[in-house]
């Protein structure tokens, strides 16, 4: 396996690391800040908002162990620890439930009384104010950037703490006034959080009940296997989240009964399925060899009237012939036109191309491929190059059901 599979990339890993331990210390300098105001102004809603950052700081400290052990990987993990930045997500929510609970608790059965303080004490919390709302814009970035739901879920806490801190603010300008005006709006804002811890806990547990990845994701995946010429079906494709990554089984039919082959197509899917879908961990793919119950013929024509050209890639047409080796009969005929028969290079290989994208399992030609690039790219997905004598499309298919009974 890939050593990429084994071990992520140390670049993402060490940019969200590095968000998380910016919010501790973020948490931190607020907590200090929010118990001196607090001190000098004696404003115990100040208080209690220093209390509820210091729940932020026990959280930044739980989200950097969760980052940590989601990146280790040893023989009882083998699939790796990347749940447990879905477990400290769900924690994460159930603190911003709790700082709904403290903002309704101080703003409904709160001290109604008037505290005195001096005007500069508003002048500071009104700076802090936009602090803890553009750090966590920027977590939420940095966290959708490289998938860590984590890193998004403590982005969306901070952005929340602005909230909680404009009730502080309120509070504070009402008893400036002589109003109470932090009562309607901590409902308002609780609503807002309410509603942001649900997602993040929705979020977190359906990774950690192995809910599937989004269906626009594995159509995509499904899309992509599709398109490499050896397969033939796609029987099933599952995924789903750990963490910020990806885990991705399928079930395939191979035209291939080669095993080498096989090998070599299953990891051009795994390589193409990562290229298309960012944060794949790992790819599993279950190949069997296909039951043939017909056969599609490709063949090189010169003109509409079924005669065979004696060239590949400057042919004008292909026949494309679909028969059925129970009824050894011809089910389907069809001509099309060859796009890329007036190009000066490379015509051969987007032919080759073309027709694997029709699904052709064998092409009939009056030129031999072998050692040419149209017969690599056919060996290499399992589909046959025959030559042929005949002259006419009629008198080969004769010859091909004649074959059929033959056998």
């Amino acid at each position: 396996m890939p050593d990429h599979i084994l071990k992520p990339e140390r670049s993402p890993e060490s940019a969200v690391l590095r968000v998380a331990f910016l919010s501790l210390g973020l948490n931190i300098a607020l907590v200090a800040i929010k118990l001196a105001l607090s001190q000098v102004s004696g404003s115990l809603t100040l208080r209690a908002d220093a209390i509820h950052s210091l729940v932020d700081v026990f959280a930044s400290a739980a989200l950097i162990i969760g980052l940590h052990l989601s990146m280790r990987k040893s023989a009882e993990f083998p699939y790796g620890l990347y749940k447990v930045e879905n477990v400290v997500s769900v924690a994460i929510a159930f603190l911003l439930f709790l700082t709904v609970y403290e903002i309704l608790t101080e703003a409904v059965m709160g001290d109604p009384s008037v505290v005195s303080y001096s005007g500069w004490v508003l002048v500071a919390v009104a700076a802090l104010i936009p602090v803890p709302y553009l750090f966590g814009a920027y977590q939420e970035r940095v966290g959708r950037r490289f998938n860590s739901p984590s890193i998004i879920a403590d982005g969306i806490q901070h952005k929340a703490d602005v909230l909680s801190s404009l009730v502080v603010f309120f509070a504070l300008v009402g008893q400036y006034l002589s109003l109470t005006l932090d009562r309607i709006g901590a409902v308002i804002i609780s609503i807002f959080i309410l509603r942001s811890g649900w997602d993040i806990l929705k979020s977190g547990m359906r990774v950690l009940l192995d809910a599937s990845v989004d269906h626009e994701t594995l159509e995509a995946i499904h899309a992509t296997i599709l398109a490499e010429p050896g397969v033939t079906e796609v029987r099933r494709v599952t995924g789903r989240n750990s963490g910020r990554y990806i885990f991705v089984e399928a079930d395939v039919v191979l035209r291939l009964g080669d095993l080498e082959r096989a090998h070599l197509v299953s990891q051009r899917i795994e390589s193409a399925i990562r290229a298309q879908v960012p944060n794949v961990d790992s790819v599993i793919i279950h190949y069997e060899p296909r039951q043939k119950t017909g056969i599609r013929y490709a063949v090189p024509l010169a003109d509409h009237k079924g005669t065979i050209s004696d060239h590949f890639g400057d042919a004008p047409y292909f026949a494309l012939v679909d028969i059925d080796l129970i009824g050894k009969r011809i089910e389907r005929q069809e001509i099309v036109e060859n796009r890329h028969a007036g190009n000066e290079k490379g015509k051969g290989i987007r032919v080759a191309e073309e027709l694997l994208a029709r699904k052709v399992d064998t092409v009939v030609t009056r030129e031999d491929l072998e050692g040419k690039g149209p017969g690599y790219a056919f060996a290499t997905s399992g589909v046959l190059t025959e030559m042929t004598d005949a002259s006419t499309l009629p008198d080969l298919l004769d010859g091909l059901i004649l074959r059929l009974d033959e056998a």
